[in-house]
């Protein structure tokens, strides 16, 4: 809220009353009308189509030929999707009933700070910087589709677990690292020479890229028994392990699901909330009036 003086002679007070006045209808009006353009139906979708439009042309930028040839059309293309996103967040400000409630939500924060970083690198000799920070903007489509949000909510919470997840993989790989160097070091070098190597193999057998074919096969030539590592490995590793992340992840979207769904019935209750109150206001009001009649 803006302060005004209060030392003003009894002459100019009606007029400073009309300018206050004046301020404070246009600020509400502006408010409002922001606040409708907000929330219509068409700003997001619109939204959505300035960003994927913005990722395509950044994907034909780097198609060195026709970046050179169009270079002036792609610098004022760009130029634009930076103005309309500034408007956007402008119009996300003053819709607020405090500009700075803009930023208690991280997603905004989020918004802002790369449309920002893009006013900071204009013009600058950092060509590859700006152009980095046109292939960030395309994760703004993270930030308005609310399905992907909820998605990325739900990976940040599991970071936490994850953690302890990522300990139980790696007491799992150096283990297997560990025998396994121990095991076929002589058989193959290439793969289980040392224990770093053995390592990278067993990250390769975990995405069960040609861990069969690739690596557990030609170990068995020399080795028939191999297969009892291999596929202890696979089993602790990639079925075990692995899926405790996927468990951990559905877990943490269940949570934040049922955390939605409690803040829109408590935005609901707020609304019967003071429909009840206008309610009994009313009724007062009737009461007063029947009183006053009597």
């Amino acid at each position: 809220m803006y302060k005004f003086s209060t030392n003003i002679s009894p002459k100019r007070q009606p007029v400073y009353d009309k300018i206050k006045q004046a301020l404070l209808k246009w600020g509400i009006g502006l408010q409002t009308y922001s606040r409708k353009i907000v929330e219509h139906p068409l700003f997001q979708p619109i939204v959505i189509g300035i960003i994927l439009l913005n990722a395509i042309f950044v994907g034909i930028e780097t198609y060195g030929s026709l970046y050179e040839k169009y270079r002036e059309w792609f610098l004022t293309f760009d130029i634009i999707v930076l103005i309309l996103f500034t408007i956007e967040i402008i119009l996300k400000m003053i819709a607020e009933e405090k500009t700075l409630h803009f930023f208690k939500d991280n997603w905004n924060v989020f918004d802002f700070l790369i449309v920002a970083a893009s006013y900071v690198f204009i013009g600058s000799p950092f060509i590859t910087v700006l152009r980095v920070l046109r292939v960030l903007r395309v994760f703004r489509t993270i930030s308005v589709i609310p399905s992907l949000r909820k998605l990325v909510n739900a990976l940040l919470m599991t970071l936490p677990s994850l953690g302890t997840i990522m300990l139980l993989l790696f007491i799992v790989f150096y283990i297997f690292s560990v025998i396994g160097t121990m095991l076929f070091q002589d058989v193959s070098a290439e793969y289980f020479g040392n224990l770093q190597l053995t390592a990278l193999t067993l990250f390769q057998m975990i995405t069960l890229e040609s861990w069969a074919s690739g690596v557990m096969r030609p170990v068995m030539e020399v080795t028939p028994w191999a297969w009892i590592y291999f596929v202890a490995f696979i089993l602790v590793g990639a079925f075990v392990v692995l899926n405790l992340f996927v468990g951990v992840i559905v877990n943490n979207f269940e949570k934040i699901d049922a955390l939605e769904k409690e803040e829109e019935d408590e935005a609901d209750q707020q609304i019967v909330r003071g429909e009840i109150a206008e309610l009994r206001q009313e009724i007062r009001e009737l009461k007063e009036l029947i009183k006053e009649k009597n």
